[in-house]
């Protein structure tokens, strides 16, 4: 579980970060990355729209998106906002690809985030 100082709450914070942020994708996530100073932690917030699924897929695949994010946590440097939006086939995903394709996605946005 992630602690509400790694969680994105506001709406604004999910608005700006998607907007202005960088974007990388993989598989069946889109991974937002934007560098925040005002922050002392790496903040995470998530999409999981109807689109995924009925209100059961919906939280499985938010449940399995907080676990991958708390497991990177020390991976991404502090006062980093991130959003991860779930694509319709995320629900479709075991554990490993999700896994895969988060991890992926990012590597590749710390990556290309650290040359910006």
């Amino acid at each position: 579980m992630l602690a509400k100082a790694n969680r994105l709450l506001t709406a604004d914070d999910f608005r700006v970060t998607m907007r202005t942020g960088r974007k990388f994708s993989s598989g069946n996530l889109v991974i937002f990355l934007k560098r925040d100073l005002g922050t002392a932690q790496a903040r995470f917030g998530f999409v999981v729209a109807k689109t995924v699924g009925n209100a059961i897929t919906r939280n499985l695949v938010k449940r399995r998106l907080r676990a991958l994010a708390h497991r990177s946590l020390d991976l991404v440097p502090s006062g980093s906002n991130v959003v991860v939006r779930a694509l319709p086939d995320a629900a479709n995903d075991d554990w490993n690809k999700l896994s895969i394709d988060f991890n992926g996605a990012l590597s590749r946005a710390l990556d290309r985030g650290s040359q910006a």
